[in-house]
């Protein structure tokens, strides 16, 4: 006799398992937080018995939607500048009026942690009603040791309070602080040598990302701040190739990076260094459709080569003011042309494989945590097709309902 503490019948299971892996008329078992048993409603053991069995009514399954790049905690408002945008005004002077990302960073610094908080909670809560159970925060907006420390708190919070996985990343590589104007190499030294080991001391850092582009950090610095986050044992991403080709994506496989991110201009050279390496692509057509970008990431290359391609929200005040991961579905499919088993691998088994949590979530599998999504639709598809509805239906986190 097994008993379970919950079962789910009459469902379709999408388990993003070799394709969509669809298993109509089934049934899912869990017990301790994770699935205990998954499979066709006909095969489902005689001898299993559960505390709770849930009618699914029809619903399809997949697993819990992830949103893998995110920067998610910050204060203040940017409308501003877009409509100054729209008006005409250049963003050089919006930057000598003190907009841009130091218009950000000043509003954060300002804030208290649950000033930080309460300004992301609409952002975050917007994610969690469309499925999504797991999501990356990064930081950024502080630049100093004091803020960043504490939006990397507020994500801690958020993984403690709500029930969504979290996963950190130290971008103290983001921009250069005004007070470092002329002085980025001392800067770099700055994150290396101080933020980095006093966030990891603070138990703050899963991950290191840095923003490697002409306006942001020389390969060389980017190189810089891997060799720290190596020394710490922490994985690396980049931003990578999202304005030029700077050779980020090749240096992020180098040292085996979990992803590189953005990637318009990805050469060849760049491609081939990530499928060997089996670094993630994570495209943000979020920021892409925001800017008005031409130039499309390279879907065929990244394709021919077996790269595994996800999708995220790049939520964040300047370039892609999203907290929607089922639109950034359709943008990947009507802006990228990718398909739509292509969008929804995009937000579960790669883009678990972009935070490095490919064992634990991204799949339906026995073993792997129960976190999933009943959506009431006609065909996986859907999820992508939609613009602007919400089919959730239920959220189960770690076994436990979040209607």
């Amino acid at each position: 006799m097994l008993h379970v503490d919950a079962i789910w019948k009459n469902l379709h299971l999408a388990t993003m398992i070799a394709g969509y892996g669809e298993i109509r008329d089934a049934a899912i078992a869990v017990r301790d937080g994770k699935i205990a048993w998954f499979g066709v409603a006909t095969d489902f053991p005689e001898t299993m018995t559960a505390d709770t069995v849930v009618d699914g009514q029809g619903c399809w399954v997949t697993p819990g939607l992830i949103d893998c790049h995110t920067h998610l905690v910050y204060a203040g408002n940017r409308s501003n500048e877009f409509e100054a945008r729209l008006n005409g005004v250049a963003y050089e002077e919006i930057a000598r009026q003190g907009g841009g990302i130091v218009a950000t960073v000043n509003a954060t610094r300002a804030a208290s942690e649950e000033e930080l908080m309460q300004a992301c909670l609409p952002r975050l809560k917007n994610l969690l009603a469309e499925g999504v159970t797991t999501l990356e925060i990064k930081s950024g907006y502080g630049l100093d040791l004091e803020t960043e420390a504490r939006i990397l708190r507020v994500a801690r919070r958020i993984d403690r309070e709500y029930p969504v996985r979290v996963k950190t990343t130290f971008l103290g590589a983001h921009a250069l602080p005004p007070e470092y104007a002329g002085r980025a190499d001392d800067y770099i030294t700055m994150v290396c040598d101080v933020m980095l080991p006093a966030l990891v001391a603070e138990n703050l850092v899963d991950a290191v990302d840095v923003f490697c582009e002409k306006i942001g950090f020389s390969l060389s610095q980017t190189e810089r701040v891997f060799q720290a986050a190596q020394r710490f044992g922490l994985p690396v991403k980049l931003h990578a190739e999202q304005l030029s080709d700077q050779g980020g994506a090749s240096l992020t496989a180098k040292y085996q990076g979990l992803s590189a991110d953005h990637l318009e201009y990805l050469s060849e050279d760049g491609i081939a260094a990530m499928a060997a390496a089996g670094t993630v692509a994570v495209l943000l057509p979020g920021a892409f459709y925001f800017l008005r970008e031409t130039k499309y990431p390279p879907l065929a290359g990244l394709r021919a080569a077996g790269v595994p391609i996800a999708l995220a929200t790049d939520c964040n005040p300047g370039t892609s003011p999203l907290s929607s991961l089922l639109l950034t579905m359709n943008m990947a499919a009507t802006l990228f042309r990718m398909t739509p088993l292509e969008a929804l691998q995009g937000t579960t088994c790669h883009a678990a494989r972009a935070l490095g949590l490919a064992d634990e979530v991204g799949t339906l599998q026995v073993g792997k945590a129960a976190d999933f999504v009943l959506w009431r639709i006609d065909r996986p598809a859907d999820l992508s097709y939609l613009i602007g509805g919400n089919p959730v239906v239920m959220k189960v986190v770690a076994g436990k309902c979040m209607a």
